[in-house]
């Protein structure tokens, strides 16, 4: 990735741990060639090349390009779970917990837009089987986030007439963020985390305090 998006937000990576490091390389040249060119337009040699491998070196580690968008995407997706698992099971109100929640997805959209693009964007381009995986997890980010729209209705914090639909809108519009975050932009991850977190109570019309 590039030195700005590295250093920018609070999170690392979702492949920081893949090892070895040649198939870490790998998943990193792949993101940046698929922000830069395209899935389809990019090739296993194109890859490779940023990678400073050779073609058959990178087929040691993934046998296809599809492969290689699979373990991304799939990568990306359980960090996406886990940032909306943290928020939905940690202390406080339900609106404390929608707000982190928020908060903390924005900041890694905006933070590792990059990767969140090819993340989120690319689901058309896996087959079948992969792409089943990658929707089963995107379903439990809804749940996430769901339960605790649910729970504050419950509490009479929240005064939501479709809930399905608010957890719908609540995470387009946070994913959105990798869309068109700039890092030269006036307002940074953090702010633009608390921006969102304080428009989706808002939207989801919790009582202030």
């Amino acid at each position: 990735m590039s030195t700005a998006e590295d250093t920018i937000g609070g999170d690392a990576e979702p492949w920081a741990e893949v090892t070895p490091d040649a198939a870490r390389r790998l998943l990193v040249a792949a993101v940046e060639a698929f922000a830069e060119r395209g899935y389809h337009a990019t090739t296993t040699r194109d890859i490779a090349s940023r990678a400073g491998m050779s073609p058959a070196a990178l087929y040691i580690h993934y046998k296809t390009k599809e492969e290689l968008l699979h373990r991304i995407s799939r990568l990306g997706h359980e960090k996406a779970v886990a940032i909306l698992r943290s928020a939905a099971r940690s202390e406080g109100s339900a609106a404390e917990r929608l707000a982190e929640a928020v908060r903390s997805f924005v900041r890694w959209h905006a933070g590792r837009r990059t990767t969140a693009r090819i993340v989120q964007y690319e689901l058309d381009a896996l087959g079948p089987e992969a792409r089943s995986e990658i929707v089963a997890l995107r379903r439990q980010c809804d749940a996430e986030v769901r339960g605790i729209i649910e729970e504050g209705v419950r509490a009479g914090e929240f005064d939501v007439l479709d809930v399905k639909g608010t957890t719908l809108a609540v995470l387009s519009l946070c994913i959105d963020v990798a869309r068109w975050f700039n890092v030269n932009g006036p307002r940074t991850p953090d702010e633009v985390g608390a921006l969102y977190a304080d428009l989706v109570l808002r939207m989801v019309g919790a009582a202030e305090k």
